[in-house]
């Protein structure tokens, strides 16, 4: 009676039930169940040594990584306690909390199928795919080499992991994003990667720091769910956006999943195409593309990919107006 009854107090506390449920879908190493779960690292190593001394989580080496997962105990379907346990997981799937978790289980998944060389053990289920040196990044990299050397904007950069990408075949970028915390860490970033090509700016994707016409393209990554007015974005991106040049964004298709409301801050749910086409025209664009980006089953997220064009200037004379130069233009936008 005493171990049964140390067993249930082990398993009253909301948060390793929620890390029970995560391992009886994936194995996974402790900093994706930090990702997964949203807690300090500190507290899900505690609660794993908690359950695997009590026999319900095992832990295993793969490639210098430790990875847990339910114990032999509770993979049985014929074990009482896992029967409880399912039962309870499958009554609870359609609670936020755990939407959530499985919203960013699918992440984890995602980025770690993309990288290839960390995770190609033998377990892996999708081993058609698993070709050493493959690598997503590789392949925009190399696609990036395809380009010519255009003036990009990286409208709300966060971090700047998509500028330091773009900077490597643009002539220049301005990545402008609305708070100093994070414009600090991008600019440590390029340093520490001596990306030099890069012209930093604090403000509002509503009403950006920029003349008009700067840019051949201007770049809305996972931005647009964060604008307080998501058309007035777009149309400062068509602003910026020289004639004959392109906006392109990415963001998610409308969902139900709330809880990224107060997790990441997203002001909005997603947007739906025919909302995106609608912003894109609104704006003056034309030639405007929709498609999906990425997709996965299971995966309440996904990915819309939207484009479209700015109309050339239509001249009302042959001569030539008194005008900055387009060198003069450049110097004066890197100061």
């Amino acid at each position: 009676m005493k171990a049964v009854s140390a067993l249930y107090r082990l398993l009253g506390d909301e948060a390793r039930l929620r890390l029970l449920r995560v391992l009886s879908r994936e194995r996974l190493n402790v900093t994706e169940l930090t990702g997964v779960l949203g807690l300090a690292q500190s507290g899900v190593s505690r609660h794993l040594g908690l359950l695997k001394d009590a026999g319900l989580v095992a832990e295993e080496r793969d490639g210098g990584f430790s990875y847990y997962r339910l114990a032999p105990a509770l993979a049985g379907d014929d074990a009482a306690l896992t029967a409880l346990l399912r039962a309870q997981f499958e009554q609870a799937s359609g609670e936020p909390s755990v939407r959530a978790d499985e919203a960013r289980l699918q992440e984890v998944l995602r980025v770690r199928k993309e990288n290839f060389d960390r995770h190609a053990g033998p377990d892996t289920r999708d081993a058609r795919q698993l070709v050493p040196g493959r690598s997503w990044a590789a392949w925009s990299r190399a696609l990036g080499l395809l380009m010519p050397p255009l003036k990009v904007a990286d409208l709300g950069c966060g971090e700047g992991y998509l500028t330091m990408e773009a900077a490597r075949w643009a002539s220049r970028v301005i990545a402008v994003d609305k708070s100093e915390a994070v414009l600090g860490r991008a600019k440590a970033l390029a340093r520490r990667r001596r990306v030099s090509n890069v012209i930093w700016k604090k403000g509002e994707l509503e009403k950006l720091p920029m003349k008009d016409d700067a840019v051949d393209v201007a770049m809305l990554s996972q931005a647009l769910h964060h604008a307080h007015d998501p058309g007035r974005a777009v149309a400062e991106a068509a602003r910026v956006t020289a004639p004959g040049g392109r906006v392109l964004l990415l963001d998610l298709r409308a969902h139900q999943e709330e809880w990224v409301r107060s997790k990441l801050g997203d002001r909005r749910l997603g947007f739906d195409d025919a909302e995106l086409r609608r912003m894109l025209v609104g704006a003056g664009l034309t030639d405007v593309r929709i498609g999906v980006g990425a997709r996965k089953a299971g995966d309440p997220f996904t990915v819309l990919i939207a484009a479209g064009t700015k109309a050339a200037a239509k001249h009302t004379s042959t001569r030539r107006p008194k005008a900055q130069t387009r060198e003069t233009h450049e110097a004066h936008e890197m100061r």
